[in-house]
This record gives structure tokens, C-alpha cells and sequence, in this order.
């Protein structure tokens, strides 16, 4: 059985997930810390529960997510993972960092490519990697049937969805997305988002106002 664990960084509240296996193997799931205190947060857990990182996997590259990459495979020499439709996203990331008020100087880790349908194995538990575009062009999703949970990246957030507004963005492919490729896993699967309280595939089915039929 995975630990799934919830840190919260950077101006943008965006949701930092590290997920550990029985042997104290874990993934770093879209690293977004933005200051020294942050890295120490994380690192400390990683001490505290004796974990042996393995990855970094992201979800997709906006600036909120990625700006803690570096960091995490420069102390761990770990391998980043990225779909391939999001690497423009990230070669701009200093870009877009101006463009929100701040200073970075991008991310120098080189992405080794996921793709959809992908199958990886943490510990005991199959991890499926589900392409769900609309946010941005490669934004995946982390489906985790044994377990029964999804950690959803920026698609799919407790009563909400991604915003499609920024470069690449499509809503009605978000909105495809999501009733093709999340809306048909188990009503109980549960969704840990990029930001925000986690949710079900359930309860977004009934209260999710931009998915209501």
C-alpha cells in the first residue's frame, strides 16, 4: 500500500504530493517550492520517514509546479519525468515567471519523456499514466486503481476544473478530457488535486458545476 502525502508550497498554494512504498521508495510529484524553508520542509520528511526518493514525476510544467525540480534532483540525483507536449511549457518557465512578478531562472534538470497509457510500478502498486489535455497540451493524470485514488494535476479540483485561459489552454478539450478519461474510473476513487482540498470522482459527478450534463 502507497503513502500519499500533501504539502502545500509557493504563492500559488500549489500541492506538492510525495507517494512512498513499504520499502520507503517514493516519488516527488510536481515539486513547487519557492523558498528555503519550503525545500527544508520536504527534505526533512523525507529524512523523518527514512525515504529513499526514486523520481520526480510531473503532471505538467506551469511555473507553480516546477519550481521546486531542480532542487529535488540535484539532492537526490533522481530522473524528471514530463509528457512531451509540455516541454515548450517548461523551456518557457523563466518567461513566465516575469510575467507573474518573479524571478527564476528556469529549470536545468532534463525531462526524460512519460507517455500516456504508460505503466509504472512504485513498491507492489501499478501506476497508470492517463493523458488529459486542456489545461496544457500534456497535462497527465496518476491512476492508481489498486489503491483507488488519482492525483489530477491542474484538471480536476474539488467543484472546479483547470483554468484554460493561460497559452495552450482549450476548455472544451478540459472538459473532454475529464468525462472521458477521469469520469469513467470508480465513482470512489479519490482525486488529489494540484490545489485545493482533495475530492471523488462521485462527488464531482454531482456537484462539479462545470461538468454537470
Amino acid at each position: 500500500m502507497l503513502q500519499v502525502t500533501k504539502f502545500t508550497f509557493n504563492p500559488f498554494q500549489e500541492n506538492t504530493y510525495i507517494i512512498s512504498d513499504e520499502n520507503k521508495h517514493c516519488w516527488i510529484i510536481d515539486p513547487g517550492m519557492s523558498s528555503e524553508d519550503e525545500e527544508t520542509e520536504l527534505s526533512d520528511f523525507i529524512v523523518k520517514k527514512s525515504l529513499q526518493p526514486q523520481a520526480i514525476i510531473n503532471t505538467h510544467a506551469h511555473i507553480d509546479h516546477v519550481l521546486g525540480i531542480d532542487y529535488i534532483a540535484d539532492k537526490y540525483k533522481v530522473p524528471f519525468y514530463l509528457h512531451e507536449l509540455e516541454l515548450s511549457i517548461l523551456k518557457n518557465a523563466a518567461n513566465t515567471a516575469k510575467m507573474f512578478g518573479f524571478q527564476f531562472k528556469g529549470v536545468n534538470a532534463k525531462p526524460l519523456i512519460i507517455s500516456e497509457r504508460e505503466h509504472f510500478q512504485l513498491g507492489k502498486t501499478s501506476i497508470q499514466i492517463k493523458l488529459v489535455p486542456g489545461h496544457s497540451p500534456g497535462s497527465i493524470a496518476l491512476y492508481a486503481a489498486t489503491e483507488n485514488w488519482m492525483i489530477s494535476g491542474d484538471a480536476l479540483f474539488k467543484e472546479s476544473i483547470g483554468r484554460t485561459d493561460l497559452p495552450m489552454g482549450n476548455h472544451n478539450q478540459l472538459i473532454n478530457s475529464i468525462k472521458t478519461e477521469l469520469f469513467t474510473l470508480p465513482e470512489e476513487t479519490i482525486v488529489y488535486s494540484g490545489h485545493g482540498q482533495e475530492t471523488t470522482i462521485k462527488h464531482e459527478k454531482a456537484n462539479n458545476p462545470f461538468l454537470r450534463n
